[in-house]
């Protein structure tokens, strides 16, 4: 009985209950500068398996170069809190020694160029160390190991975050209203880019439609304020380069209709009828604004998703004597 009333005095104290994700890297896609042999791929090093003995196929390794690396995609921005990394165990031990640690959600120099977060100083044969550090933002984890005829193994590597700082996988924008500068038909209006529905076929009437104006611009209310992350966006079936330059807004001010608010992507280019996403460092904020500047402009969307890290409370419920606490 004790339980549900700690929880409750935490939850009306306006704190969040964070803990931390299991192991997010498990069985994500990674890549690496090189590969030694056809079984040492990148993927090895987040299979769930710790084996440490290269013979038995479940380590990575790269081959002898300059400033080998090797990296994770998260999928989802996060705030890293831990790296764990087996090391190999039949031999070599030192391979590792000056390895770095960085996180962040940056591709430049392949990723080398985030966050230093950590350098690994040694890892004992065929060890499993976990190296701790401040909670840092980012969709990719780099195992970098800087110098000449330098060889990097990894035989696990497991990526541990906040769930504070987790992206939620639902869309905080699914089904709510949305408005837009202005309606080119009745069936194209803005919350046609709320419905859910990815068709991007606009005779299919699921996509929303300005007119053909100076400065179109879409709004979300997200109904609450979120650290928003990502923003998925599906563009219509034809008209390539119309929603060329559309700008990603997020903020809390509705003034210039919220097209003053934080910049948070500039959309260059987008396949017709393709599902994008723009990941960016969190920003926080209730609206969410796609706004295309210019000329004789129409700005058509046929879905935007929207997603945000766990970060503030904003609903709870006791269930059965148990308090359930969302944060967004």
């Amino acid at each position: 009985m004790d339980m549900p009333v700690i929880l409750l005095l935490t939850l009306l104290s306006g704190e969040c209950v964070t803990g931390f994700t299991g192991n997010v890297a498990l069985g994500l896609n990674a890549v690496q500068s090189s590969t030694f042999e056809h079984f040492t791929t990148a993927e090895k090093a987040t299979d769930g398996n710790k084996e440490s003995d290269y013979k038995n196929l479940s380590c990575s390794h790269t081959g002898i170069e300059r400033n080998p690396w090797w990296r994770v995609d998260l999928k989802h921005v996060y705030n890293v809190t831990n790296v764990t990394i087996t090391n190999r165990g039949d031999c070599c031990v030192e391979r590792i020694d000056g390895a770095e640690i960085r996180v962040g959600n940056s591709l430049n120099n392949n990723g080398n160029n985030n966050q230093l977060v950590e350098v690994i100083s040694s890892i004992p044969l065929g060890a499993t160390k976990t190296f701790t550090f401040m909670p840092t933002s980012g969709q990719y984890v780099n195992i970098h190991l800087p110098g000449d005829a330098k060889i990097l193994t990894l035989c696990e590597v497991e990526v541990f975050a906040e769930t504070e700082g987790a992206v939620s996988t639902r869309n905080v924008a699914l089904g709510l209203n949305a408005v837009q500068s202005s309606t080119l038909e009745s069936f194209a209006t803005a919350e046609k880019a709320t419905d859910g529905n990815k068709e991007s076929d606009y005779k299919k009437l699921s996509c929303s439609h300005t007119g053909v104006e100076r400065n179109p611009w879409w709004r979300v209310d997200l109904m609450h304020v979120f650290k928003v992350t990502r923003v998925n966006i599906t563009n219509r079936d034809c008209c390539v380069g119309q929603i060329d330059g559309a700008e990603i807004r997020v903020g809390n001010s509705l003034n210039n209709n919220g097209n003053n608010n934080q910049l948070a992507a500039v959309i260059l280019s987008m396949p017709t009828g393709a599902t994008k996403t723009f990941v960016f460092t969190p920003i926080s904020g209730r609206y969410v604004n796609i706004y295309l500047p210019g000329d004789f402009k129409g700005l058509t969307l046929c879905e935007v998703e929207v997603f945000a890290a766990e970060t503030e409370v904003f609903t709870s419920e006791i269930k059965e004597g148990t308090l359930r606490t969302w944060c967004v």
